[in-house]
């Protein structure tokens, strides 16, 4: 046998191409991305809600009234807020709530 039969193959995939052109890529995307500083107009809708001030909200808990389906009233500053409750019952609890600190939010829930 000669010494040319002896030989191998080589089977390894020669990556310096690959680097390159990844590398003028990434030239061509630094280069042009400062570039494209067009952007889309969009038209926000106006809300006329102001955000809720957090110092508001860590004053008083609000008094949220919950209905389900049903048609039952649930207070959660009653006694047994799992516990349905009279509409007269909330007139009252909401009044004199409302007369001790004014700014208590009043948020009425339902079921999802």
């Amino acid at each position: 046998m000669s010494k040319r039969n002896k030989r191998r193959t080589m089977s390894e995939i020669n990556v310096v191409p690959y680097v390159d052109v990844m590398l003028v890529l990434l030239i061509i995307f630094m280069a042009t991305t400062p570039l494209m500083t067009e952007g889309v107009d969009v038209e926000l809708p106006q809300a006329d809600a102001r955000p809720i001030d957090a110092d508001e909200v860590e004053q008083a808990e609000p008094l949220i009234v919950s209905i389900n389906a049903n048609g039952e009233y649930f207070l959660n500053q009653s006694d047994q807020p799992d516990q349905p409750v009279s509409g007269e019952f909330i007139k009252r609890r909401a009044a004199a709530t409302l007369a001790f600190e004014p700014k208590t939010k009043v948020l009425a829930a339902t079921p999802d």
